[in-house]
């Protein structure tokens, strides 16, 4: 199928959870050939969306309709590590069929399963090495490759289906710096239909259009990310100008209607005086006495209706102001002396390492970015600083309270609310205290009784970072790994604002290059096979490349 013939169109779409919570409801758009950045808060209903577009959901209402084969690499790639690569891949019975001919078994279903697709062992090796995996071959199995490895090769097995339609959740989670190279090209180089979920910005500005789903709509931005968020400034200065028209308007309006009123009164006060001291025969005063009656309803109600127009054109104009709210928060306690020793590792070999990655020395409020390739260690490393993991050999010195916020964000408990995992990390604050500070994390009111278990992905992510950073004794260093993963932007973007009042240290493990350069990363470190040394301009270089 030509690329120009292939679409998605959405009619009055609706979904619904099978206990009634709504998702989406009456839903209009239209994907064509491209690439589009679909972006939303968390909770919007993106991951629910491509799920639909892909068939795997079934619509409450409405249609879906897809011209061409759909591909779908859903958020969370979980393979059977017992599988060949070329199982994965949806290979394996052709390629049997393949070596089976070539070692001169002719039977006629080996044909039968190789079709037209003489090729496709060529055409795998040569996708998986354009995917930066031409070494794994297809012999070895999915347990001998990292995360990042896997989600590639689940990309692989997709673009060697030749869809028509990419849907790809969050693509970018999991994958180093050169990983996330690689699916780039990927995604330049897909010919048809291209959506994408992410928070990658450097993924976001190579799409076409971003597509926003907010309020259950779509609206549809011409240029990628950057694009998108210059034309959203000026809406949303457009729409907070029309706030201040609206209010001044609604000023106005309720300043009239009280002189309206206090003219009214001083009219019937004026008939009812002439009425008393019968000037004028007994009808012609009750003729005017209505009449001043019926003028002063119809002049109240006239101005009580422009009041309401008044309110209702407040409310229109606010309701276009995005309230993505950010947190603002005061944490004096976390603040670290410059040059005051804060962490050191000496000769530190964490568990599954072939040796030492060396030694380090922390001062001061230093900002560290840890780099390096899937499958290097960061993580163990973090783990083994953080006290979770007993080191091989070597010693772990922190010189002040640390705290470690892992990928998986376990340190809540699902069955606490909100407040009490927050009082669990500092039990001599009052329930009050704990509450007030956490209105500061955006959890006020009713959110804070929230079971933690009920949360979504952003949500809970601020949780965890709430329930670290209001810890006692206060964290001065503190260690997060992957924080941007299965975060949308407006949850980066408050996540970039809770750290700028983190006065302590900073170790962040990740691959999200514009994340690490808005948070002030004052130090780069790159676990390269097995050794932990200083970052050089060739190393950021080949991550940016």
């Amino acid at each position: 199928m030509s690329a120009s013939a292939v679409s998605v169109t959405l009619s009055s779409l609706s979904f619904a959870w099978p206990d009634g919570t709504p998702v989406l409801d009456g839903l209009d758009a239209a994907f064509g050939p491209g690439r589009t950045g679909l972006v939303g808060v968390n909770g919007s209903g993106k991951s629910t969306l491509l799920k639909l577009i892909a068939g795997e959901l079934t619509p409450t209402h409405g249609t879906v309709r897809v011209t061409g084969e759909v591909g779908r690499l859903p958020q969370n790639v979980t393979l059977d590590t017992a599988l060949r690569v070329d199982e994965a891949l949806g290979i394996a019975a052709r390629r049997a069929a393949l070596h089976a001919i070539e070692a001169g078994d002719v039977a006629e279903e080996h044909f039968e399963t190789v079709g037209d697709d003489w090729d496709v062992e060529e055409r795998a090796l040569s996708q998986l090495g354009e995917l930066g995996l031409g070494h794994i071959g297809l012999d070895r199995t999915i347990g001998e490759l990292s995360g990042g490895e896997s989600v590639l090769l689940r990309l692989a097995a997709l673009l060697l289906r030749r869809p028509d339609v990419l849907l790809l959740d969050e693509p970018t989670n999991n994958l180093d710096l050169y990983a996330r190279r690689r699916l780039y090209a990927a995604v330049e180089a897909f010919p048809g239909v291209l959506i994408v979920v992410s928070h990658d910005r450097g993924l976001l500005d190579l799409v076409d259009r971003i597509a926003d789903l907010r309020g259950g709509e779509i609206v549809q931005y011409g240029g990628n990310f950057s694009d998108y968020e210059e034309a959203l400034a000026v809406e949303q200065e457009a729409a907070e100008r029309m706030v201040r028209v609206a209010e001044a308007d609604l000023r106005r309006q309720k300043r009239e209607l009280v002189e309206a009123r206090t003219k009214l009164a001083a009219r019937t006060r004026y008939a009812n005086k002439m009425y008393e001291n019968k000037r004028e025969p007994r009808a012609v005063m009750k003729l005017r006495k209505r009449a001043a009656q019926v003028s002063a309803g119809k002049h109240r109600i006239l101005h009580e209706e422009r009041l309401a127009e008044a309110k209702e054109r407040l409310d229109e104009a606010v309701e276009a102001v995005r309230d993505d709210d950010e947190i603002r928060v005061d944490l004096p306690y976390t603040a670290v002396p410059p040059g005051r020793e804060v962490l050191t590792l000496l000769d530190l070999r964490p568990v599954h390492a072939e040796h030492a990655v060396g030694s380090l020395d922390l001062r001061g409020p230093e900002r560290v970015a840890l780099i390096g390739r899937n499958g290097a260690g960061k993580t163990t490393l973090l783990r083994t600083v953080a006290g979770e993991l007993p080191p091989v050999s070597g010693e772990v010195r922190a010189h002040v309270p640390l705290r470690f916020l892992p990928q998986r964000l376990d340190v809540l408990d699902d069955d606490l609310s909100v407040a009490e995992n927050v009082a669990r990390f500092a039990p001599g604050a009052t329930d009050n205290r704990v509450r007030a500070r956490l209105a500061r994390f955006l959890f006020r009111g009713a959110r804070a009784d929230r079971p933690a278990g009920t949360l979504s992905g952003g949500e809970r992510f601020r949780a965890a970072l709430a329930a670290l950073l209001l810890a006692e004794p206060a964290p001065q260093l503190l260690m997060l790994d992957e924080p941007t993963n299965n975060l949308d932007m407006a949850s980066v973007r408050q996540l970039t604002t809770a750290l700028e009042s983190y006065q302590g240290a900073l170790v962040v493990a990740g691959h999200d290059l514009p994340f690490l350069e808005s948070i002030g990363i004052t130090r780069w470190l790159v676990l390269e096979e097995g050794i932990l040394k200083e970052a050089t301009g060739e190393h950021l270089g080949r991550a940016t490349a």
